[in-house]
């Protein structure tokens, strides 16, 4: 497949949020030639991940996405921003992710920084289905008309992860956001032609698995947080 990026004209890219750089780790195996020119990420964990992943990008770690001055960072084509879904997700809270109320998801607002400053070609969000629930996608559709204000055209659509060839039952939310006018489909689903039992290991070592103490712990903090709910109910 012949691509406008080439090798000595890499397709530039930044992550926030970044994780172990899945997005990167997809590009890379689509055979698009790029250059990672910044990440953002603060968990230690992740990090750890990241650098055995993508060593020569180690020093390219900007640290926290609210705190980046993006009139230092070079010029990138693609931004992409898996900013944390804690307070979206059925499985937390639902605090939300308004802008100022402080919660972890709110961090989504601090994104508009680099595409005003940057304005890169392409900016890819990816978060849980719940952000287009009833209850969050007017804030979903808040964030999607302030990058309309600042020319872009977006594309959204939920996309299950069992789709597109991973055994896991996994809805997100992805929007894909071009500069001026575009248009943009995204891929056909296809079928799974893989199990689970496929891609899990026979022999695991002792050291991933939970020791009883901490699973009791686990299953009282569930019935703990159960009961909170019901009282609040």
């Amino acid at each position: 497949m012949n691509w406008i990026y080439t090798k000595d004209n890499p397709l530039r890219v930044v992550t926030l949020c970044s994780g172990y750089d899945s997005q990167c780790m997809a590009i890379r195996n689509l055979g698009i030639p790029f250059d990672l020119i910044a990440w953002s990420e603060i968990d230690p964990y992740a990090i750890r991940a990241h650098d055995a992943v993508f060593p020569e990008y180690a020093d390219r770690n900007l640290g926290d996405m609210t705190k980046i001055d993006w009139s230092k960072v070079e010029d990138f084509d693609l931004l992409t921003y898996s900013t944390p879904c804690t307070d979206f997700s059925n499985a937390g809270k639902q605090a939300g992710g308004e802008e100022g109320s402080g919660t972890r998801s709110s961090i989504l607002w601090w994104t508009r920084y680099a595409t005003i400053q940057k304005k890169p070609k392409y900016l890819l969000m990816e978060n849980v289905k719940a952000l287009v629930s009833d209850k969050f996608r007017p804030l979903f559709l808040k964030w999607c008309d302030e990058l309309t204000s600042y020319g872009y055209t977006n594309f959204m659509q939920v996309l299950n992860a069992k789709d597109y060839g991973v055994p896991q039952n996994r809805e997100r939310i992805f929007v894909v956001s071009i500069l001026g006018d575009a248009w943009y489909t995204f891929p056909q689903p296809r079928e799974l032609d893989k199990k689970l039992l496929d891609v899990l290991e026979d022999k695991v070592d002792e050291k991933y698995y939970l020791d009883q103490e901490k699973v009791n712990r686990f299953i009282a903090d569930l019935d703990d947080e159960k009961k909170r709910l019901l009282e609040n109910d």
